[in-house]
């Protein structure tokens, strides 16, 4: 790791596939992204990442999925900035591929809201939308870390909406979330999404899911279904082998 700046890093992820600059403080890439790019099907062509942060799981996307174009949606304007970089400094340059879009999720497809990403126009969504409601967490001290991470349900309610506006028919929504909000995400996806596929990610073999990752399709009305979970790593604490794969070796799951 090495410092472009005192507040910038530049990071390795997926095995140093990637590169990615990053605030050296507040909300960081960690497996949370990585994993919701890996949720995605290889049949991606038109993705939009909301909260794209510094582009990792959008990027992750585009390295795994050579023809998949890729809009990452970014409220914050110098985080979006680093989206823009990191999406030019990747080998193959994988800027032609990415468009950064600042803006608030709530305004998109909306008349009110941004040109692009237009309505309708993407098969995919993904997004890691802010896990906690700050009515039951502390907030963070760093105001970026807060605003990726502090959400309450009203806030994923509305990142669902944005989804469903932005998708064509029979478009696919990827998500990740933690466990706990199983039944705040499919009550949020009840009436516009359906078929959603839940995948548990367990830190370890007997441990309690820490993580969720959910697909589901557009207009769809198909009861949800759950997949087999994903073991980050053994009883021992090494990585699993399917672990490795997706986080390492850049494969989806």
């Amino acid at each position: 790791m090495t410092g472009e700046t005192p507040d910038i890093t530049d990071d390795a992820v997926l095995g140093g596939r990637l590169r990615l600059l990053q605030p050296a403080k507040g909300h960081r890439v960690g497996h949370d992204a990585l994993l919701l790019a890996a949720s995605v099907p290889v049949e991606a062509r038109h993705a939009i990442d909301l909260g794209a942060g510094v582009g990792s799981a959008g990027l992750a996307l585009a390295a795994r999925v050579p023809e998949a174009r890729v809009v990452l949606v970014e409220i914050d304007p110098a985080i979006a900035a680093l989206a823009r970089q990191n999406a030019a400094r990747q080998q193959p340059d994988l800027s032609g591929r990415i468009e950064v879009v600042t803006a608030d999720v709530a305004l998109l497809g909306r008349a009110s809201g941004p040109a692009a990403p237009a309505m309708g126009s993407a098969d995919t969504v993904l997004m890691n939308p802010p896990f906690n409601d700050p009515a039951r967490h502390r907030v963070s001290p760093y105001e970026r870390r807060a605003r990726a991470h502090m959400g309450a349900d009203a806030v994923l309610e509305e990142w669902v909406r944005a989804a469903d506006r932005l998708l064509g028919a029979a478009g696919r929504l990827c998500l990740i979330h933690r466990p706990e909000a199983l039944e705040a995400v499919l009550a949020a996806l009840k009436g516009r999404f359906g078929a959603a596929a839940i995948r548990p990610v367990h830190p370890l073999p007997d441990a309690p899911a820490i993580r969720i990752l959910i697909t589901a399709l557009k207009g769809r009305r198909t009861p949800p279904s759950l997949l087999p979970g994903l073991v980050l790593a053994d009883a021992s604490g090494r990585p699993s082998e399917a672990a490795e794969r997706v986080l390492r070796g850049g494969e989806g799951i």
